[in-house]
């Protein structure tokens, strides 16, 4: 029998940290590596601070956790899951993909196969990161060592869609690339997988995946914000809306994290390249970022001036996870600021140091009441507290605002307060 190859995931965050837990459980030598020392450390120490993984789940598999570069070496395949955020501008930066791509290039082994799961623009894993690797390494691409892309399609904090109840699409430099790659990846995922022609395709798939939702979900806003100028609430429309079969039904909110919010930069920046204007995600991009201050604008008015004091909920870009990258709670935070009003910050996945960090005030229900409290990220554990925890939170005749309609307006109003929605 053919002993199982050794992999090395490169990046331990979100999608690599599963990934490489799921090559572990099923037997595979698997090194994760990260530049990270601080993470490494509290990998082995039994500790995932992104709560993708139970210290259960980590102790139950066999695995190395590595700052050392040079463990790379024992790799028959690299997997490179490393973030590619955008800048201050909204323009793709692929600069620690680069710095990924040369220190796996300068510490693989002749005949690796490197597969990156990165979102990236179409072309980026063979015009990019292969001379790059190729550079790096002093070995030709294609001969000497392989390239394979398969798009990542975690979403963090959802127990139910894990790595492995969803189809993984895999593409590879060559045929046999692609069946080894293919026999990898199926090996673990139990939802099967797509083999895409080319990895251009793959690349692409996993880009509009996102753009998608973003272009959904910029249009549920506009409505929303339409709704609000009609004086009637979204959620009643959509409720009615989606006694039709055929209607999607998508929710208004702030549009942030890591994909969704960023995917849609990556098929402009290539569309240009290519004297291409996009129009429809471009148009969606907009819609989507101007939401945060049209909630803010929204909050401002029901108080009906400034200097009143708030407390907001919630700073991650999603419910239940500790992740806050490219949250628009941050630019809700400030446009509120600049309108004048005192406001407070309140997360449980953050510490009041970490918020203080971020040039916050730390704030909490039990320290109002509050001429306004603001729900932005409904996290279970404001939830569990209700809508009459938050009641008790709020000055009479205050505001209660409730961004995801996810609380008892009726209630609210009943008590004295305002009730606000997106």
């Amino acid at each position: 029998m053919q002993s199982l190859p050794t992999v090395c995931i490169v990046g331990l965050g979100y999608v690599g940290l599963p990934l490489a837990h799921g090559f572990a459980k099923k037997g595979y030598t698997t090194i994760g590596y990260d530049i990270d020392e601080g993470r490494v450390s509290e990998l082995n120490a039994g500790h995932d601070r992104t709560k993708e993984l139970s210290s259960k789940e980590l102790q139950e598999i066999s695995m190395t956790f590595s700052a050392n570069p040079k463990d790379i070496q024992s790799a028959d395949i690299v997997i490179v899951a490393l973030p590619t955020p955008v800048d201050e501008t909204n323009t793709p930066d692929i600069s620690i993909l680069r710095a990924g791509s040369k220190t796996v290039g300068e510490n693989m082994k002749k005949g690796t196969i490197v597969v990156f799961e990165s979102t990236v623009w179409p072309g980026t894993t063979e015009e990019i990161c292969g001379p790059i690797l190729e550079k790096a390494s002093g070995m030709v691409c294609g001969t000497d060592f392989f390239l394979g892309y398969s798009p990542e399609r975690i979403n963090p904090g959802d127990k139910k869609h894990r790595l492995e109840t969803i189809v993984k699409v895999v593409s590879g430099q060559t045929p046999e690339v692609l069946e080894t790659l293919s026999a990898l990846y199926g090996s673990v995922i139990e939802a099967g997988i797509h083999k895409a022609p080319n990895i251009k395709v793959a690349e692409m798939a996993k880009a509009i995946e996102n753009a998608q939702r973003d272009l959904n979900i910029a249009y549920i806003n506009e409505i929303a914000m339409f709704c609000g100028k009609l004086g009637i609430a979204s959620k009643d429309v959509l409720d009615a809306a989606c006694t039709k079969w055929n209607f999607l039904r998508f929710t208004p909110g702030l549009v942030g994290g890591h994909c969704i919010g960023v995917d849609p930069y990556y098929l402009v920046e290539k569309a240009k390249t290519l004297g291409m204007n996009t129009h429809v995600i471009t148009a969606g991009r907009a819609v989507n970022e101007a939401v945060a201050r049209f909630v803010a604008d929204q909050i401002h008015a029901a108080l009906g001036g400034k200097g009143k004091s708030i407390l907001v909920l919630g700073t991650t870009f999603k419910e239940d996870v500790p992740d806050t990258r490219n949250s628009k709670s941050g630019d809700v935070i400030q446009a509120l600021k600049a309108h004048g009003h005192t406001v407070s910050v309140h997360d449980p996945y953050m510490s009041g140091e970490v918020i203080q960090r971020n040039g916050w005030t730390p704030g909490a229900l039990e320290q109002g009441p509050y001429d306004a409290v603001i729900l932005l990220v409904p996290h279970k554990e404001y939830l569990s507290i209700g809508t009459e925890g938050l009641i008790g939170a709020t000055k009479n005749g205050g505001l209660i605002y409730d961004l995801k309609s996810i609380l008892d307006g009726t209630v609210i109003v009943m008590a004295g307060r305002k009730y606000v929605t997106l």
